[in-house]
């Protein structure tokens, strides 16, 4: 299928034809025409799929319809609640991007900076909103939003919703709206709790799977590394080293963790940077501008805060802490290996981390290569002892290998 098939405004394709889309993923084709149909709608797919466009596209395409080239006053028609600040922007940008040849005004609110900018946008009116909950609510307990007239609210990455506990904040927020409003739900995992949840706020649903919530992507090789725990940070600067990797986005499962590996690196002249919940605005910006420009190496985040982290081209993800939910697993790895190139996901297991290795093991179902020639393995007994031996696996192999494997998959850009 090619855009072109999805029934779209002119001002829309010819947007989306400027980026260089050709065909919709998965998740946008089957998603697209539900929405399109007013449906309510709950997307489930991996990261990097484009669930963005998928609710982007269609909504810009139904508010045109409905505001045309008036001039009336603008009311908030489009509401898009997502968890994290920087995802907020990413939204932003993408409906900046898709709604360019539109008359159609989209503002982006989220807490850490002045609300007086947000306030004087919102008093001038604007057709489609992206919040993150704790602003969106502050602002309205203070009379600055009316969300009497909303036609659509999105809930993009409810997971995380649920983990970072805005569960409350998204039920306030429900409430604000018309009842006969559409919703959609998006998110890279679907628990169980998470569908109970989207049973509360939304009627009669289509439901898009594109991919096992538990699957992760073929074209991602996948490590592990049963390294002390003490002996990590010298692990991953050997890594860096001795196979020359550039362009690293690492996990660490603290805040204070992260500044550590990052304090490490930089004592070893390695360039590198902390994204998480405790730095500013601004600052979360900066790094991650330097990151995208290849102007720091290495980035070490929490989970919260690379939720914004949109690359199509990362090469490595290492995951320096395991997570204990193997969920967030998939989805960490899946910030490599993106729009069809490929990617390489490396995890240091030590021995208090190998339920949680277990349990991921569990759910993935794929025999991960073990990479027990290096220098700081596990003091006492063996980590092959209780690691899986890998089978013959297509993701086994060198980095440079894997890359080359996928280089022309990248001749034909799709449409995210």
């Amino acid at each position: 299928m090619l855009f072109e098939d999805l029934s779209l405004s002119k001002s829309i394709q010819k947007a989306v034809f400027e980026e260089g889309y050709l065909n919709p993923t998965p998740i946008q084709e089957q998603s697209i025409p539900i929405v399109l149909a007013g449906r309510d709608l709950i997307g489930c797919a991996q990261t990097g799929t484009g669930k963005t466009a998928a609710f982007a596209i269609p909504i810009i395409h139904q508010l045109h319809r409905i505001v045309g080239s008036s001039k009336k006053t603008k009311q908030i028609r489009a509401l898009i609640v997502t968890p994290t600040r920087e995802l907020a922007v990413q939204i932003g940008q993408s409906f900046d991007t898709y709604a360019k040849y539109t008359n159609l005004t989209q503002l982006t609110i989220f807490g850490g900076v002045s609300q007086n900018p947000q306030v004087d946008t919102l008093k001038k009116g604007v057709d489609i909103l992206v919040a993150t909950p704790g602003r969106l609510l502050d602002l309205q307990k203070q009379g600055f939003l009316d969300l009497n007239h909303l036609h659509i609210l999105v809930l993009d990455e409810a997971d995380q919703m649920l983990d970072m506990g805005f569960v409350n904040d998204v039920k306030k927020i429900v409430k604000l709206t018309p009842k006969n409003r559409q919703t959609l739900f998006f998110s890279a995992t679907m628990p169980i709790a998470i569908r109970e949840l989207a049973e509360m706020f939304l009627t009669d649903p289509e439901t898009v799977t594109v991919s096992p919530v538990s699957s992760t992507a073929e074209n991602i090789e996948q490590r592990i590394y049963f390294v002390d725990k003490t002996e990590k940070r010298n692990l991953l600067y050997h890594l860096i080293k001795t196979e020359g990797l550039s362009n690293v986005l690492v996990f660490a499962r603290t805040k204070h963790g992260a500044d550590n590996v990052v304090k490490a690196l930089r004592k070893k002249d390695i360039p590198a940077e902390a994204i998480h919940g405790d730095k500013s605005q601004n600052a979360r910006q900066r790094v991650l501008d330097a990151f995208k420009n290849k102007e720091v190496g290495v980035l070490v985040a929490t989970d919260i805060a690379a939720r914004g982290i949109d690359i199509d081209q990362l090469p490595y993800v290492i995951n320096f802490d395991l997570p204990n939910i193997p969920e967030t697993y998939v989805h960490r790895i899946g910030r490599t290996g993106r729009a069809g190139n490929g990617g390489i996901a490396i995890s240091f297991c030590g021995k208090d981390e190998h339920p949680y290795w277990k349990d991921i093991q569990k759910l993935i179902k794929v025999d991960v290569k073990t990479i027990s020639d290096h220098p700081y393995q596990w003091h006492a007994g063996s980590p092959d002892a209780t690691a899986e031996k890998p089978k013959n696996s297509n993701r086994s192999g060198g980095a440079h290998k894997s890359r080359k494997s996928n280089a022309s998959k990248q001749n034909k850009k799709r449409w995210y």
